[in-house]
């Protein structure tokens, strides 16, 4: 079965066309849209946001268009979840790629997120694992077996991303010290109140972009490498010495990275510094990075769901 995924998230709208069960990925694409601009200050989206998004959405239809799938399910996760004008969005999904986008709830975007990073590693970690899926408006901690399908996964959805906790906080450029410590408060508050038991973890993977710039900063690689990146296990103090390197950067200092992509120069510090206290929170020294995300959870739901009824 040739299936879509669509993942639109506050900071990205990711494409991923796959032939199942064999699993060969036909195209993955990913577009810097920020659909959740002011949306933590407005409640709405924006109409600069909504167009970005469509240029988008009319990039991937021409993409579907050459590789036409039997089934195409589009998932929307914290910036459509939380703006009042949501259905200018919807609206606007339906007439490019003619479904209809769901807005996950937190605990399934949670499960999407985990079900994608747990299948797709090739060495058994050591259980429980934790995966951290750090978006632009959420961030959703799954604790969960070894395997999909050994237990249900514990997940929570918080409302910390990198782009709301840059919008609230680090409005400086490098961020002061005081914006620091008040986004580290906001975090440490979100994740006191997270009834995900972090500290029980294992094997901590992280997955999504946030992630994996730190893991290539760590890594200090010369440009983004998927493939060097896809599954290497970092230092957890390599991920901390990162963190605050990002903070003390300027703007304009991030984009000399080689490995960063532009549209995440102002957020990443403030994606990091999630990363950071999630991990310090765990019992784990160090972090393996997945390329696979909740992008392909969603593929395989459809696989799922396509068995569910041929079994009925």
């Amino acid at each position: 079965m040739r299936v879509a995924a669509v993942d639109c998230g506050t900071n990205t709208i990711k494409l991923m066309v796959a032939d199942l069960p064999s699993g060969e990925v036909l195209a993955r694409e990913t577009r810097m849209v920020r659909l959740g601009q002011d949306v933590d200050r407005t409640g709405r989206l924006a109409p600069e946001a909504l167009e970005r998004a469509f240029a988008a959405l009319d990039e991937y239809a021409a993409v579907l268009e050459r590789l036409p799938v039997e089934r195409l399910r589009f998932c929307a996760t914290s910036a459509a979840r939380d703006a009042t004008n949501g259905d200018l969005f919807a609206a606007g999904v339906r007439e490019r790629l003619g479904v209809d986008p769901e807005v996950l709830a937190g605990h399934e975007e949670a499960r999407l997120a985990f079900a994608g990073a747990v299948r797709h590693l090739r060495v058994d970690p050591e259980p429980p694992v934790l995966v951290v899926d750090i978006g632009g408006g959420s961030t959703e901690l799954v604790l969960g077996p070894a395997r999909p399908g050994e237990g249900p996964p514990e997940g929570h959805s918080m409302d910390i991303g990198s782009v709301r906790m840059h919008e609230r906080h680090l409005r400086t450029d490098p961020p002061t010290a005081a914006e620091v410590a008040a986004a580290t408060a906001d975090i440490d508050a979100a994740l006191d109140a997270c009834p995900v038991p972090a500290s029980e973890a294992a094997t901590v993977v992280g997955v999504a972009g946030t992630v994996l710039t730190v893991a290539a900063g760590v890594l200090d690689l010369p440009a983004y490498d998927r493939d060097a990146l896809d599954q290497a296990v970092v230092d957890a103090r390599g991920v901390h010495a990162m963190t605050a390197r990002l903070l003390g950067m300027t703007v304009a200092e991030r984009l000399e990275l080689p490995y960063l992509h532009p549209g995440r120069a102002d957020v990443i510090g403030a994606g990091a510094l999630i990363l950071d206290r999630v991990l310090r929170r765990t019992r784990a020294d160090r972090l393996v990075v997945s390329e696979a995300d909740i992008l392909d959870g969603i593929a395989w739901s459809l696989m799922e769901s396509s068995e569910e009824r041929a079994s009925d």
